[in-house]
């Protein structure tokens, strides 16, 4: 038997999230509000968006970000209840249960 998983808003924190466009939709910031872009990097703290060669990096702690595949929604994140590592944030996913 074989189980289809596909990435969406549900399960969106366990997946890797460097490559997929995103786009700033709420920030304590209102300069951010808006900038939109590709992940290029993810540290503990920061996402660095790249945006016509241009890369700003993004504070997880103040925003909200949207995340987009292949133009399509995948939903939105609070980025302060993911800050940890990249893979923290996965390996804790699946070991509390919530994944596959």
């Amino acid at each position: 038997m074989t189980i289809k998983y596909l990435i969406n808003g549900s399960n969106l924190p366990a997946h890797e999230l460097i490559g997929l466009d995103a786009k700033v939709v709420k920030s304590a910031d209102v300069n951010k509000v808006g900038l939109s872009g590709r992940i290029v990097d993810e540290t503990r703290n920061m996402f660095e968006i790249e945006k016509r060669g241009k890369t700003m990096r993004i504070p997880k702690r103040e925003v909200v970000i949207e995340f987009r595949l292949s133009g399509k929604s995948l939903g939105k994140i609070e980025c302060s209840r993911i800050i940890c590592r990249p893979e923290d944030r996965i390996k804790n996913y699946f070991k509390k249960g919530r994944g596959a």
